[in-house]
């Protein structure tokens, strides 16, 4: 085939001498017009039909991303942390799509202002009405510190906790907030404690109880119009488990460590009922969900329970996604 009849490129040279139809030059000096932005062709104005079964979407949006967000510690110390946002709306049968860079432009307005869990009912009812949706979410999900200190040494370092703020607001205009928390512990096993003990005093053996590295996770709807901080889901966790994981340790506390987990051993299903008590006697929070995974150093399968409130219409106790509980 001689180089007259070879197949036609668009974006690269068949002669050095000619120039590519189509230019591949970025041009670093043009700037947008309000002429050349109206000229330019939105999708959304054709008159296509949409592709599929023309149905609603009960949620479309953008997952991940990304920005800093500034908070308020609970002694009311400012703070930016990195913050991963989820947020979608509802599609109904007639419409084709939305404009997703919406969702995040509607945030970023917001993004200079110390953000709380009732941040997000703000932002919603701008993106509801932004996008022409019925009902809308937002997550935000981020890494909390909060300084612990050590059991008896005097030292301190910081625990980060995995949390997320979640606000929902539907097409009757009612708002849901919720928070999500987790909370890492240890848990020593009662009935290894027991056999440990019955070994030492009948036969005189050297035995260690088996304990865990462990993690609940508490789900939260609060009440209407309730202020409740990550610090105060963090007590919560902290006076019904008691053995949360430390971050700096000398010896003893090391020993103070061992002997916190001798005075509150505990089954995974003691675990979630501790939790339970403490989070249901908050009238700030209106209904709760618990699911606690025991890494089990016995086994090697894990000890998981679940427990709820309990309302009509509230959390049903059905979270089953027990690998993402591993800590």
């Amino acid at each position: 085939m001689s180089i007259s009849n070879k197949p036609k490129m668009y974006l690269h040279k068949t002669d050095p001498q000619v120039e590519a139809p189509i230019s591949r030059r970025y041009d670093e000096s043009f700037e947008v017009s309000k002429e050349y932005r109206a000229s330019m062709p939105d999708i959304m104005d054709s008159v296509e039909s949409m592709q599929g079964a023309a149905v609603p979407i009960q949620q479309v949006g953008v997952s991940n991303f990304r920005l800093p967000l500034k908070f308020l510690s609970g002694s009311g110390k400012e703070f930016t942390l990195e913050a991963s946002i989820v947020g979608t709306v509802s599609l109904e049968a007639n419409l084709k799509g939305i404009n997703m860079s919406r969702i995040m432009r509607t945030f970023y307005e917001c993004k200079e202002e110390v953000f709380t869990s009732d941040s997000l009912e703000s932002i919603l009812n701008k993106v509801k009405g932004s996008v022409e949706s019925f009902d809308a979410r937002l997550k935000v999900k981020f890494n909390y510190p909060i300084e612990q200190a050590s059991l008896r040494s005097g030292l301190s370092g910081f625990q980060y906790y995995r949390s997320e703020f979640e606000g929902r607001l539907n097409k009757s205009g009612v708002y849901e907030n919720y928070v999500t928390f987790d909370f890492v512990y240890s848990s020593a096993c009662p009935c290894s404690a027991e056999l440990s003990e019955h070994a030492r005093d009948e036969r005189g053996a050297y035995a260690i109880p088996h304990s865990q590295r462990s993690k609940a996770r508490v789900w939260v709807r609060l009440a209407e119009g309730a202020q409740l901080s990550i610090e105060d889901l963090q007590q919560h966790c902290l006076n019904a488990l008691k053995t949360e994981t430390q971050v700096m340790v000398k010896r003893e506390d090391e020993q103070a460590f061992a002997e916190l987990n001798g005075s509150y051993i505990k089954f995974v299903e003691d675990a979630a009922r501790l939790v339970f008590k403490e989070l249901n006697s908050d009238e700030r929070i209106a209904d709760f969900q618990v699911a606690c995974s025991h890494l089990e150093s016995l086994h090697s399968h894990d000890a998981v329970s679940v427990i709820c409130k309990g309302i009509p219409g509230g959390f049903k106790a059905d979270f089953f996604d027990f690998d993402d509980l591993v800590c």
